[in-house]
């Protein structure tokens, strides 16, 4: 294996940002919930912008399923933890990142098992509705940096991908759904935040299959509907998502780094 140094693999990243930058993007810790469509492209730009100190966090496996959009799902990793295939992919683009992969759930059961605090910033890219709430909950509650991402399916047009704060997010089912549960529970976020999201929704015009037959990571409950269901979507669109996601991460860093 070649001998390459970690300097020459950030070279153009350091022309743009300076040394001083790269140094805190270095250095900051992040966590990804989800490495699905939207994680594992935010992942991926994560450790090409610089960041070391990566923790992946998904209990799901790679189904055949996946391989139109996610970024370690090719025919040769199905089968394969989704945090492990992608930790390979991670630290073959720096071997000096320091990749976390956790084969675990994140839920109301689990939540207390995650010290957030530990983090600089937290990434959501969670599907289920349910567990998406206690992350918003959990992570607003922390001193981390928190992003998250509202629905990525029933997607075509890339312009209209925005960025805005939770409570500003419009045309997003899911946003709303959220927003609508959260008042419900009377349980807010503790603080603002933002969220990637978009708000064209187009109809499958595809066969319904039964979900039965899917990965549970394929049903999906980003629709305002009392049934969960599968929908489609497209690789330029969740990788948008996460490089946007990403994105957010080192142009907070940039901007603290220069203020």
């Amino acid at each position: 294996m070649q001998n390459i140094l970690e300097s020459d693999i950030f070279k153009r990243s350091s022309l743009l940002l300076g040394e001083d930058v790269m140094a805190s993007v270095a250095g900051k810790r992040v966590i990804i919930f989800g490495v699905g469509g939207v994680g594992s492209w935010c992942a991926e730009g994560l450790v090409r912008d610089g960041i070391r100190h990566l923790t992946l966090v998904d209990v799901d496996v790679v189904g055949v399923t996946n391989i139109n959009r996610q970024l370690q799902a090719t025919v040769s990793t199905i089968g394969e933890a989704k945090v492990e295939a992608l930790k390979r992919r991670l630290v073959d683009i720096n071997p000096n990142a320091e990749i976390e992969a956790l084969c675990r759930a994140y839920n109301s059961e689990t939540a207390e098992s995650f010290d957030l605090n530990s983090y600089d910033y937290v990434i959501d890219a969670i599907d289920s509705l349910k567990d998406k709430m206690t992350l918003i909950l959990e992570a607003t509650s922390s001193k981390a940096v928190f992003f998250s991402a509202m629905g990525a399916a029933l997607k075509v047009d890339p312009t209209q991908i925005r960025v805005a704060e939770f409570w500003d997010v419009c045309g997003c089912p899911l946003g709303s759904m959220l927003r609508k549960r959260l008042r419900q529970r009377k349980t807010l976020p503790a603080k603002k935040f933002l969220c990637v999201y978009d708000a064209e929704v187009l109809p499958n015009r595809g066969l319904t299959e039964d979900a039965d037959s899917y990965n549970k990571q394929e049903i999906v409950s980003d629709q305002i509907s009392k049934k969960a269901q599968i929908n489609g979507s497209l690789a330029h669109i969740t990788a948008i998502f996460g490089m946007t996601l990403a994105g957010l991460v080192i142009q907070d860093i940039y901007r603290q780094c220069l203020a």
